[in-house]
């Protein structure tokens, strides 16, 4: 991983922390996908992508966070929940932090799994 990416992340973790969130995993990953960080959020547990970027706006979120991507990391989510079953009853979420120099901005639901 690169190193913006990496700073990136932990201080996605931290702010999550910060939040009153509780880390699980970073860099979870199988065969189909990777999720860069898996947080409990009271009894609910949020799957979150993080971008750190600092030539891009956030607009370019939507090229970034496409329906390949959501999809790759609602399997991998899919995959956690069955090696980690103690949390398989619970709700979860898909976030997105944007970290942007100086700024993070946190996308609580930034999607669903579309049934």
């Amino acid at each position: 991983m690169a190193k913006k990416g990496l700073e990136g992340e932990t201080r996605a973790a931290t702010f999550l922390e910060e939040k009153g969130m509780r880390i699980l995993e970073r860099n979870f990953r199988f065969s189909r996908g990777e999720v860069d960080i898996v947080a409990m959020d009271g009894k609910t547990i949020v799957f979150v992508e993080v971008k750190t970027w600092s030539a891009y706006g956030i607009d370019a979120l939507e090229q970034a966070l496409d329906k390949k991507k959501q999809h790759k990391i609602i399997e991998t989510s899919k995959y956690f929940l069955s090696v980690n079953r103690e949390y398989k009853y619970m709700a979860i979420r898909f976030d997105v932090l944007f970290i942007s120099p100086g700024r993070i901005t946190h996308l609580a639901s930034a999607f669903t799994e579309r049934v």
